[in-house]
């Protein structure tokens, strides 16, 4: 269950979540909302999941999500978390 902060999180960026339908928007997991936050979020979108769930949080999760050999990611942005993580996590 998602906090009240997470929730209206979601509620605010929606618009990332197009392919789930509305109603289980706000159940989204921490993992699937990294995910889409960092392939598809702006600066705001990233900064404020930061504050929401920590720096550290969000780098454990996006090694776990990177670590196999498939990826949900795309290369650019992949590379650029890697690197922003290993200096700010």
């Amino acid at each position: 269950m998602n906090s009240p902060e997470i929730r209206e999180f979601i509620r605010e960026n929606s618009h990332l979540f197009w392919w789930i339908k509305p109603d289980e928007q706000e159940n989204a997991d921490i993992a699937f909302l990294t995910e889409a936050v960092l392939n598809y979020g702006n600066e705001k979108s990233v900064r404020k999941l930061f504050n929401l769930v920590g720096v550290e949080k969000v780098a454990e999760i996006f090694h776990r999500q990177t670590s196999g050999p498939r990826t949900n990611y795309h290369p650019r942005t992949a590379n650029y978390f890697r690197l922003y993580f290993q200096r700010h996590a």
